[in-house]
């Protein structure tokens, strides 16, 4: 009896690592072996996103039982920082898109998915914005599992964790308008955009777009021409918010001005 005991014992744990090993390729995680060149990849973009069909429920892993911020608007949180790896590249997150570790993306144990959120190394004060689209990390005192190049730019890859701080950035579904109202929008109307610097600084054009979505809650990117970054917030597809956050950004940047695309 004892034997049939060990023998259905040692059934069932080769049958779990079995099981890891059919879903992953690897049994360990670990930093790709050939590694593009990550200096062109950009933060993401936030703007307002509905929440995906997957992922979004109250969940349970290892007898823990965790709850998902469905209407969360404002979250400032310390603690750990780690990152995953070759492992999981290329296998499904847990709002069912595929995990592709040179994006800038992130797992959380807790916020609605997809959210955006701000991530200051606190060590050297390096700053990212990641799309959260995953679920974790389940270990205790880290609060976010970065993708590889996220971590990099943070520069917690050697180290494997890091002390961060973690902010999010929420859109309100009426300041964005729903996606169809919005592809109407700009099918009639076209859409606006405010440049409102230009710097010959890569660092500089990241450090105050970040700063920028983070203090007023929109959308801004940078593009590069001749050497110089031109530095907007959008795009809008209402013309009369466009020009009310206009006299908000001319504050700061007072030479900022509206640029019409036309459909």
């Amino acid at each position: 009896m004892k034997n049939l005991i060990l023998f259905s014992l040692t059934c069932i744990l080769l049958s779990a690592c079995s099981n890891d090993r059919e879903r992953y390729q690897y049994h360990d995680d670990h930093a790709p072996t050939a590694i593009p060149p990550l200096a062109h990849i950009e933060d993401v973009n936030p703007r307002y996103e509905p929440q995906s069909r997957g992922g979004n429920k109250d969940y349970r892993v290892r007898g823990i039982n965790y709850k998902v911020w469905r209407d969360i608007t404002e979250l400032t949180e310390t603690g750990g920082a780690s990152w995953y790896g070759n492992k999981f590249h290329g296998h499904l997150t847990s709002n069912g898109e595929r995990y592709n570790m040179f994006a800038m993306s992130a797992a959380h144990k807790n916020l609605p998915l997809p959210s955006y959120v701000q991530v200051t190394n606190l060590a050297n004060k390096k700053q990212i914005i990641v799309r959260v689209n995953d679920r974790g990390p389940f270990h205790k005192g880290r609060i976010i599992d970065l993708s590889y190049a996220a971590a990099k730019k943070l520069d917690i890859i050697q180290a494997g964790t890091g002390q961060v701080e973690i902010k999010l950035i929420h859109f309100p579904e009426h300041e964005s308008t729903s996606l169809l109202d919005k592809q109407q929008n700009e099918s009639i109307y076209g859409t606006f955009t405010i440049q409102y610097l230009v710097t010959s600084s890569a660092a500089k054009a990241t450090q105050l777009s970040n700063a920028l979505t983070t203090k007023h809650n929109v959308a801004t990117f940078f593009e590069k021409k001749n050497n110089l970054y031109y530095l907007r917030i959008g795009p809008l597809s209402s013309e009369a918010k466009t020009e009310a956050l206009l006299k908000t950004i001319q504050k700061e940047y007072p030479k900022a001005y509206i640029i019409h695309q036309e459909p």
